[in-house]
């Protein structure tokens, strides 16, 4: 088991000093929406993906747009629609006046990627992004390109206009960490909201991290030791969600079609390493486990049609499977 040395105990130290500073620049565009910009930036340190799902006007794209100034990373956009080319998102080779091919890089090419509703695309589109999620690096014409790190993609998706859409197949659901869901603002925050946007009022966003330093965090947590009953907590979490299996919820026999992977146990561990340091613990607990359960989840079970027809989702689900 990794060990934290005194250097890096000093280096969890300064990133959650790091993570507090980067709150409240974020906090300066951004009102409310606490646990959503956690969730984020918990999972940018954990070299993890997000998909944010929410109706139109909760500033989805100004968050990100808002995270990469403070980190100081190149940020793209990229608006899916349904004459989207696969080509569009990771760039196509061009014949250049030597009439020699000349590769010309997409909008992937970047440190921040905003799939702006994903699934306004055809399957085909969609899996352009793969590769890039999973490996870090796109294949051209037989040509292989590595991208810069860190590498971050966050989708949204409008859980309102289903017509027209082409949902996610499961395999690309699950390279997204978490499934963030976004609701509607407080009373009190949507009056600061109003107030603040519909003035001249200028806000400065100030570059917290580097590039450089969000690697160096995101190997540091990775180093995070964990307890053997934390790591088999996890593990029984995810592998509960399961059907058919010796250790199945009745929960899960009676209401889950498809349980969550391994990869959901993964990303618990990890998940739980970046929720402790980030929030002054050394080492995870497994009420860490459980800060990080729902938006990993989420996406990973797949009800049963008497689950649908008794009106259970999945975050209920869930809140039973973390009561046992």
């Amino acid at each position: 088991m990794n060990q934290i040395v005194i250097d890096d105990i000093q280096a969890a130290r300064q990133l959650q000093i790091a993570h507090e500073q980067l709150k409240k620049e974020i906090h300066k565009v951004i009102i409310g929406q606490d646990q959503v910009i956690d969730e984020v930036i918990t999972a940018l340190f954990s070299k993890g993906h997000c998909l944010l799902i929410g109706v139109p006007g909760l500033a989805k794209t100004l968050l990100i747009t808002t995270i990469a100034k403070a980190l100081g990373l190149k940020y793209n956009r990229i608006q899916f629609t349904p004459d989207l080319m696969p080509s569009d998102i990771v760039g196509s080779e061009i014949l250049d006046e030597s009439r020699k091919f000349r590769f010309i890089q997409g909008p992937i090419f970047c440190n921040f990627l905003l799939a702006d509703e994903i699934n306004r695309t055809p399957p085909k589109t969609q899996s352009a992004l793969l590769e890039a999620m999973q490996e870090k690096s796109v294949t051209v014409a037989g040509k292989y390109f590595k991208l810069e790190e860190p590498f971050f993609v966050l989708a949204t998706q409008n859980p309102i206009e289903q017509e027209g859409t082409y949902p996610l197949p499961e395999a690309q659901l699950d390279r997204f960490m978490f499934n963030i869901l976004l609701d509607y603002p407080s009373f009190d925050e949507e009056l600061t909201i109003v107030d603040e946007t519909t003035s001249n009022k200028q806000v400065e966003i100030q570059q917290i991290l580097t590039a450089n330093d969000i690697l160096f965090y995101q190997q540091l947590i990775y180093k995070v030791p964990v307890n053997p009953n934390v790591l088999k907590y996890a593990v029984n979490l995810a592998s509960c969600t399961r059907p058919n299996r010796p250790n199945t919820h009745p929960l899960a026999a009676k209401y889950i079609t498809w349980g969550s992977g391994p990869r959901a146990s993964q990303y618990l561990i990890i998940g739980a390493k970046a929720h402790a340091l980030l929030n002054g613990k050394y080492s995870p607990d497994i009420d860490d486990i459980k800060a990080v359960a729902h938006p990993v989840l989420r996406h990973r079970i797949i009800r049963n049609y008497q689950a649908e027809a008794e009106g259970i989702n999945n975050d209920m689900l869930i809140d039973e499977l973390l009561k046992q």
